[in-house]
């Protein structure tokens, strides 16, 4: 699967996304670990996988609390699918509990099986009650995969324009976001993903869930947008893989035609 021409990283130019737009079984790890596994089996040839938010386990954040190792043994499950299948995983979040607190984590593995980033949530959401269960992060949201430079973050953080071009100005050239966006605001996350993506002339490439659970509907519609706003992917608000090509140079490219950064005035803001 993994499009590369060799062992050091020399990718082609062209890189293949899947987005994995599951349903999650609510507080069930077993059941969407069996999901994502059976996915892989079918799916099309790929470089990254890219999961949702609290994938594992949904937003069960009251018995969070209880799964010590869950994130360890998370990794390892992708790490194992990674070398298996010889592909990247942007692995969306997993619960993971650290110094007495629990954090809204990403976890970037490469086709090695190495855990290579990881990323926690920033901005906690207190309308779905994460500040009450989680702890805001203080991580930075840029890694490497290959010879692209990516930041990831996670759902809620897209509505804070600042802390995205933040690591645009760090050098990503593709913002990776895995979420729980409720159905309810599909709008809202249509609009301010298409927006990071023409003010930073970065690829945008969002994973959100679909399906319920006891309190939230969810929406769906997962997206790859380009750096000049084109969407060249969107999902449905059902279960699928949505696949799309991104293109590195393409970033360039867009930048040399309208050179927005060439004309900030770093002096003022």
């Amino acid at each position: 699967m993994y499009n590369c021409k060799d062992d050091s990283e020399k990718w082609v130019k062209h890189v293949k996304i899947a987005i994995f737009q599951m349903d999650i079984t609510f507080g069930s790890p077993e059941e969407n670990v069996k999901k994502v596994k059976s996915w892989i089996e079918k799916m099309e040839p790929a470089d990254v996988i890219i999961l949702p938010e609290l994938w594992t386990t949904g937003y069960d954040l009251p018995n969070l609390k209880n799964m010590n190792d869950h994130f360890n043994q998370t990794v390892a499950v992708l790490k194992d699918l990674a070398i298996k299948h010889n592909i990247h995983f942007i692995g969306g979040s997993v619960a993971k509990s650290e110094d007495g607190h629990i954090y809204n984590t990403m976890p970037v593995i490469d086709h090695k099986g190495s855990l290579i980033h990881e990323y926690s949530k920033l901005h906690l959401f207190k309308l779905m009650d994460e500040h009450l269960h989680l702890k805001e992060g203080n991580d930075d949201p840029a890694f490497k995969l290959g010879p692209i430079h990516f930041a990831g973050f996670i759902c809620y953080d897209i509505r804070f324009p600042e802390w995205i071009r933040k690591s645009v100005l760090n050098g990503a050239k593709a913002v990776v976001v895995p979420a729980e966006w409720p159905a309810p605001r599909i709008d809202h996350w249509i609009t301010l993903l298409k927006a990071r993506a023409i003010e930073n002339q970065v690829y945008v490439i969002a994973c959100n869930r679909v399906g319920r659970d006891h309190a939230n509907e969810f929406g769906g519609h997962s997206l790859i947008i380009d750096p000049w706003g084109k969407v060249i992917a969107e999902g449905s608000d059902r279960e699928e893989i949505i696949y799309g090509e991104i293109d590195p140079e393409e970033v360039e490219e867009i930048r040399k035609r309208i050179p927005i950064f060439d004309d900030r005035r770093a002096d003022f803001y």
